[in-house]
């Protein structure tokens, strides 16, 4: 039996770098650590891997050559032969940080309203980005897509600014409506939204755009308004609430602590800027029925590849998973060479998965840690137990195609000899310090 192993070191001197291992009978012990994989033992199931499909990336993509981009389009979200396998895309419901500038579907001079929302309108800006999707889904037309606004329109707060304020008490049914209208605008166009959020990043005020918004808002805001909405729609998109850092497991637990708001919640979203992936199980243990995902995680142009590889693999990959995680998603899937675009008050230092410079693509860390984990542990994966390590750490997965896809960082500093044992077969691997591997076999029927 082989085991294909496929490796990146934090020296790039190996990127998805495979090479194939032989599962043999035990027929002797060794002084080895052992890494034991019970498939019989599951948790939760797979709901995919990806990026947050950008404004700004859109257009940096759709600059491309229409070759080399549906070339690389196939490359992102393509299974077959060098392909990545991306399964998941977050959007943004209009302008996030890093589109050119702020703006949102239906915006209006000073003093104007229209809670008829007659001036909606989807290319108001970031354009490339359903010319993109659709392209997309013509590769992989089983993607899943989430959506989160960065902000309301303007006339819809309290400050009639992009940057900060709250929702307007009387504008939450519009805002209901205006956010259906975008899935039902989308849905037109032969794109699927199967998730959305209700607010990216709730408690940061500064963004451009943003906006605030408490728990006790939100929940208002789904039980009486967009959860009452989506119900009454065509529609099959799935809400999940939060959408912010793991420090605060406080807010969707007040989200989800009346049933009348359960009711409409499928998940809680959140980033990893501050807190550990810890606060998904304590916030599943609450509400077990509910999905916990990872919806953004940046990579700050003052890093460096092996760190970022080692954080990002502990924390935003097996972190997550051990923790109940049912998607991972890195943040900006292209930035060009000076990390834009970005809006005037938007962050300034994100690196993307991609940097496209022109006609140049270089492909940066977060793209081989999704490569490390889409490919080979597509949706419907369900994780199994693996020994836990706090130096081979590691997650271990059983497909739908019948493999055992295993992820494995050695987060230590110096390499690690070790085995991986399952069903009574044994391979012997060795792992570079801060070294990254995805071990994929034949699991017995």
């Amino acid at each position: 039996m082989v085991m294909d192993v496929f490796t990146t070191t934090g020296d790039r001197r190996a990127m998805l770098a495979h090479r194939r291992h032989r599962l043999s009978a035990i027929f002797r012990d060794n002084a080895h650590p052992t890494l034991t994989v019970d498939a019989a033992r599951t948790y939760q199931t797979m709901d995919g891997f990806g990026f947050s499909l950008t404004g700004g990336s859109a257009m940096l993509i759709a600059g491309l050559a229409p070759s080399a981009r549906q070339n690389l389009l196939r490359e992102l979200f393509s299974r077959d032969g060098q392909g990545i396998g991306t399964s998941f895309l977050r959007l943004t419901i209009g302008a996030s940080d890093l589109s050119t500038k702020s703006y949102s579907y239906n915006d209006l001079p000073p003093g104007q309203t229209d809670f008829a929302l007659t001036q909606f309108d989807i290319m108001a800006g970031d354009e490339q980005v359903i010319p993109v999707l659709k392209d997309i889904l013509s590769i992989n037309p089983d993607i899943q897509i989430m959506a989160s606004p960065w902000s309301a329109p303007r006339w819809m707060k309290d400050n009639d600014s992009f940057v900060g304020g709250s929702l307007k008490p009387d504008c939450y049914d519009v805002y209901a409506r205006y956010l259906i209208r975008y899935l039902e605008t989308m849905k037109s166009h032969g794109i699927p939204v199967h998730a959305i959020t209700l607010q990216n990043e709730p408690h940061n005020h500064k963004n451009d755009p943003s906006m605030v918004m408490t728990a006790s808002a939100q929940a208002d805001f789904i039980q009486n308004h967009i959860g009452p909405a989506l119900q009454k729609s065509d529609l099959n998109t799935q809400i999940f609430c939060w959408d912010h850092n793991c420090d605060e497991p406080d807010y969707p637990v007040a989200v989800l602590s009346d049933p009348a708001v359960q009711r409409y919640v499928t998940g809680v979203a959140f980033h990893l800027y501050n807190g550990g992936p810890e606060a998904l199980s304590q916030v599943q243990a609450l509400y077990p029925d509910q999905k916990m995902y990872l919806t953004e995680q940046w990579v700050g142009a003052d890093g460096n590849f092996g760190d970022d590889l080692a954080w990002h693999a502990r924390n935003v990959f097996i972190g997550v998973m051990r923790n109940g995680g049912r998607a991972v998603l890195e943040w900006n899937l292209a930035s060009d060479p000076a990390c834009g675009p970005h809006t005037p008050g938007g962050e300034p230092h994100c690196v993307g998965a991609l940097t496209i410079d022109g006609q140049a693509v270089t492909r940066n860390v977060a793209y081989y840690l999704i490569g490390h984990a889409a490919k080979f542990i597509p949706p419907g994966s369900v994780r199994v137990e693996s020994s836990d390590s706090d130096i081979l750490r590691n997650a271990a997965f059983r497909t739908p195609d019948g493999r055992i896809s295993m992820i494995v960082l050695n987060d230590s500093d110096w390499d690690q000899r070790f085995n991986i044992l399952h069903n009574g077969k044994r391979a012997t691997l060795t792992l570079k310090a801060g070294a990254l591997s995805t071990c994929t076999w034949p699991a017995p029927s």
